[in-house]
């Protein structure tokens, strides 16, 4: 049964929805430790983070076991809080990627779980709480909600200014989510001025051509072609696809010649080895395809530009081990190829993806 009777609530006991934080009337079934206000925010929950974490939550929102000494209590202790700081990462992990998927509606509960477990391993006022803030403003700007949106910003900015110790990732993020606010209200000089700012924090966190810095530059690309200023746009979307070309080439060669030259003898698919997390891998999918779109609607005067986006998509799903959409990629290269009447040695490049993917194939069905 999961709805609460106040009467079995322990006196001076207040619980909240986890959504929220409205008063509850029921409980999940299955962990009965977390509570909603009623049907639509529990099916909200279940469907984005809490089916993966239901039994995890257990041992956190219980009372702690009765320890026979303090060694064994500070034992106890820090597999909580291991426990924590795991589910504070999975959480977000997950609610990245339902951003990158443009599942909005989703990504809210996730960062919020994230956000409170956060909230209890590092205290209320600490920086560890932004990358949380930040994606609730994003999923809140995702879905039309600007107001809600710059509340989230607002707090981020504030634990920001009264920190210390900020990372140059953590300054990055934040001026990176501003910029996005900006654009959602049009207001694109704030904007380029806080996207100019993310490239610059990235730059010095990770470096001017690593793939936590594209971000920033597709971005401000997106701008640019918006306000058609369309060479500096070009410019841009083709700094973005070189560093992701650079990236997971070098992640591809290593790849494909293990995979050439090592069996599996149990029969089993290789693993993923993108070396990227999964809001990582569904954020290359969502920059990649959106620049693919706007080098297909110019294809005619570029075709190099559009079959390089396309093979480095190849690679992408090569690399996440899904060779079908792998294989649909390098198929329309290979038909962009001809209708442009490239050169042999691009189409024949191109027929060599093919026929690693077909190899693979045949071997995976003789096993």
């Amino acid at each position: 049964m999961n709805v609460i009777y106040p009467l079995a609530v322990p006196k001076g006991r207040r619980l909240c929805c986890e959504v929220c934080e409205a008063p509850a009337e029921r409980v999940c079934g299955a962990c009965t430790v977390t509570y909603y206000c009623g049907v639509v925010h529990q099916r909200a929950d279940w469907g984005s983070i809490h089916e993966k974490i239901c039994q995890l939550l257990i041992p956190l929102r219980t009372s702690m076991p009765f320890y026979n000494s303090e060694e064994e209590r500070q034992h106890g202790l820090q597999q909580l809080q291991q426990r924590q700081k795991h589910l504070i990462e999975f959480c977000y992990t997950v609610a990245q990627k339902y951003i990158f998927e443009g599942k909005h509606e989703d990504a809210v509960p996730a960062a919020l779980h994230s956000l409170r477990f956060r909230m209890s391993v590092h205290g209320m006022s600490s920086v560890e709480l932004v990358p949380a803030y930040l994606l609730l403003a994003e999923a809140s700007l995702g879905l039309g909600r600007i107001v809600q949106a710059e509340e989230y910003l607002s707090q981020a900015q504030w634990t920001v200014l009264k920190s210390a110790e900020c990372s140059y990732a953590t300054h990055s993020l934040l001026h990176r989510n501003l910029g996005l606010l900006y654009m959602a209200k049009e207001n694109y000089e704030e904007a380029r001025y806080h996207l100019a700012n993310d490239i610059y924090f990235a730059s010095c966190a990770f470096g001017t051509e690593h793939i936590r810095t594209s971000g920033g530059y597709f971005y401000l690309a997106n701008i640019f072609y918006g306000l058609k200023k369309l060479d500096l746009a070009d410019t841009l979307y083709t700094k973005v696809s070189e560093i992701w070309n650079e990236y997971l080439n070098n992640h591809y060669q290593v790849l494909s010649q293990a995979r050439t030259q090592q069996v599996d003898l149990l029969g089993k698919q290789f693993e993923t080895d993108t070396g990227l997390d999964e809001a990582q891998e569904a954020e290359a999918i969502q920059i990649l395809t959106s620049i693919l779109k706007i080098r297909e609607s110019t294809s005619d005067k570029a075709p190099q530009k559009t079959i390089f986006v396309l093979k480095i998509l190849f690679m992408l799903y090569y690399l996440m081990v899904n060779s079908s959409k792998a294989k649909e990629y390098a198929m329309r290269a290979l038909d962009l190829a001809k209708e442009q009447q490239l050169s042999v040695h691009e189409q024949n490049t191109i027929q060599d993806l093919l026929n690693l993917i077909s190899a693979e194939e045949a071997h995976s069905i003789t096993w």
